[in-house]
Order: structure tokens, then C-alpha cells, then sequence
């Protein structure tokens, strides 16, 4: 083989490494995140006054290079969708009382009590009213606007939920401890939100800040919400009325007008490592 030749087979394996080295995809850095939920005046790690940590939510957007937000891709979906999100009413009352869903998701609102209910949504984020409907059937709605919606049965006072339509797949639900994790999150800018409990729809929005996930920085630390007192948030009516007292002809026989206890702290959420 002459001298050019050798130097003409080198250059190609040379560029061939060179595009295999191009088109190999980039290694992208993750870590899991923990923080810490405590209440504003609490009794010491853990402990509140009224013995639970508020639920609390906790999700990150990234951050672009001009400071403002982005949607990320939200994983791939498998082959056989899974079933609708559901927010089941039994006992009067909603379950899950959190749910977190991708923005878009429908949601269905089956009815396992025995009696009527009128779910309904008139605050911030998805605002619907479902009408009356008996046991054993449902309603569906579509949470196609990010944001938070708190929920409501127009019957019964003492049921309240909680639906976040997010579009970002970085989020954690606070343990009963208040404990938070999120796993594969990659290195980088995002902001932070904070949703919890005392956080209602007539009392403080949500808090927002912006953090930056590195390898030495990975925590979220200590993150301080309002205490939420009992498990009723503060509403009215869906026509902006105060409940009326329970009567022996009403769907709601049995029940005790419950107490609405407003939260009016001022919020004090922040990180400590």
C-alpha cells in the first residue's frame, strides 16, 4: 500500500470517528432532591400545633436564559394508556384530597356516596360546575389551564380537594413527616414552586423562587408554609353565599355545620441547607 493511500484510509477513519463522536447523544447529569416541609412557628422538627404537617406540593420549571420559565417534555406515554385520574367522592369527602396532574389530563369525579353531590370549581385554575348528580355515577373534566384548582361540592361544605395541572414531570407530594423527593432531576436553573395547604383559595398564592440544582447543590432544605387549621379550607357557595344550616330534608342529613376557620398567616416559606 503506497504512502497516500495509508494517509487516505487514515483521514477516513479519522472523520468517521469524528461523526460517531458528533451524533452520540450528550450524558445529561441528574440527581434527587430532598427538602424538608415545617410549619411557620412550629413545635420543633416535625411537629405543629395541631399534631400533622400540611400537605404540601413542590414542583420546578426551568428557568431560560432571559429568567423566564419553560415547559419541559413530560415522559413518553406507554403503549396502553393508563386509566383517567380520579377523584372519588365516599364519605363525604374527595380522595386523593391532593392530586397532582399533567396539564391536559381529564379527570374523572365518580359518586360513591349514596346521595347527591354538586362538585364545582369557581377560583383560580380550572372553573366548572358539575350540577347534581346521583350515586353511582360520574363526571368528567378536562384541566386544560395550568394552575391550581381548588374543589368544592356545593352540598356539602366540609369537602375540599386540591387538583395542580403542571406541565413539567419535576414534582413531589409531601410525606405525612414532610418529606420531599424528586428523582432524576438534571443539573440547572428552574423555579421553584411551593403549594401547602394554609395556602388557600382566599389566602396566600402559591410562593415562587429561583434555584439552581449543581452537585453540591441538591437540597431544597427547609421549606416553611402556613399551619393549615383542620382539614376544611375556607369557601363559600358556588353562588358566593355562606352554606345553609343542614336540614332533615336535604341530602346532607346527618351533617354538623362545620366550622370555617380562615388561615391568615403571612407566609414565610424559604430554604435553609
Amino acid at each position: 500500500m503506497s504512502h497516500r493511500r495509508i494517509l487516505i484510509w487514515v483521514a477516513m477513519l479519522w472523520a468517521g470517528a469524528t461523526g460517531l463522536h458528533a451524533q452520540a447523544p450528550s450524558q445529561v447529569t441528574t440527581t434527587t432532591v430532598r427538602g424538608r416541609v415545617e410549619v411557620i412557628g412550629g413545635e420543633g422538627k416535625g411537629k405543629t400545633r395541631n399534631g400533622a404537617i400540611p400537605g404540601t406540593v413542590v414542583w420546578l420549571m426551568p428557568v431560560t436564559g432571559e429568567g423566564g420559565e419553560t415547559t419541559m417534555a413530560m415522559p413518553n406515554p406507554p403503549a396502553s394508556p393508563p386509566a383517567n385520574p380520579r377523584l372519588v367522592q365516599k364519605n363525604k369527602s374527595f380522595d386523593p384530597h391532593i392530586l397532582v396532574v399533567p396539564v391536559g389530563s381529564m379527570v374523572e369525579f365518580p359518586n360513591h356516596d349514596p346521595f347527591f353531590h354538586n362538585v364545582f370549581s369557581l377560583f383560580e385554575g380550572k372553573r366548572f360546575d358539575l350540577g347534581l348528580y346521583e350515586a353511582g355515577t360520574t363526571r368528567m373534566v378536562r384541566f386544560d389551564r395550568l394552575g391550581i384548582s381548588y374543589i368544592f361540592c356545593n352540598i356539602h361544605p366540609e369537602m375540599s380537594a386540591v387538583v395542580i395541572a403542571m406541565a413539567t414531570p419535576l414534582y413531589a407530594i409531601s410525606s405525612r413527616e414532610g418529606q420531599l423527593s424528586l428523582a432524576g432531576v438534571p443539573y440547572g436553573r428552574y423555579m421553584l414552586h411551593v403549594w401547602s395547604e394554609g395556602m388557600g383559595p382566599e389566602n396566600e398564592q402559591p410562593f415562587t423562587r429561583e434555584i439552581t440544582i449543581a452537585e453540591n447543590t441538591s437540597s431544597l432544605g427547609v421549606i416553611r408554609v402556613p399551619e393549615a387549621n383542620g382539614q376544611r379550607m375556607a369557601h363559600k357557595n358556588k353562588y358566593g353565599r355562606e352554606y345553609d344550616e343542614p336540614t332533615p330534608n336535604n341530602s346532607s342529613t346527618g351533617n354538623t355545620s362545620p366550622s370555617r376557620i380562615t388561615t391568615r398567616q403571612t407566609p414565610t416559606v424559604w430554604a435553609r441547607n
